[in-house]
């Protein structure tokens, strides 16, 4: 009996260790390709990250180059609307005065009396502000 447990014992034991040495090795090559697998998933990071700065580069550049476009344009805005402005005030005083109304309106200067007997809730007005009071217009 003795030698019949032995056999079935040295038959397990080498049954056991080629199987274990056949885990090992597929574990190896799992492990291999789990490595494989990450270094070309490494690779691909390094390099969407690469893109992905450039793309946030570009778009800053972008961003920088529509500030200056608005920048350009309020200066040369600004510029023309002061050339704007002075054709205006050049175009203005280059008319011809308002000409003056063809019958002068005549001003008469009346000296008021002052009346004793009457009480105004008025005062009388001099000839000078009489003169103010009349306003002329122009001819149209």
């Amino acid at each position: 009996m003795k030698s019949a447990t032995k056999k079935l014992t040295t038959e397990i034991a080498e049954t056991l260790s080629g199987k274990i040495a056949a885990v090992s090795a597929g574990s190896k090559k799992i492990k291999k390709s789990i490595e494989k697998a990450a270094a070309k998933l490494a690779k691909k990071v390094a390099k969407f990250e690469k893109e992905s700065e450039k793309k946030k580069a570009k778009e800053a550049k972008n961003e920088e180059k529509k500030l200056k476009v608005k920048d350009k344009g309020k200066k040369e805005g600004k510029k023309e609307k002061a050339a704007k402005v002075a054709a205006l005030v050049a175009a203005a005083s280059s008319k011809a005065a308002v000409a003056a109304p063809a019958k002068p309106v005549a001003v008469k200067a009346t000296t008021v009396k002052p009346s004793v007997g009457r009480t105004g809730s008025r005062p009388a007005k001099s000839s000078a502000e009489a003169e103010k009071s009349v306003v002329e217009t122009p001819a149209q």
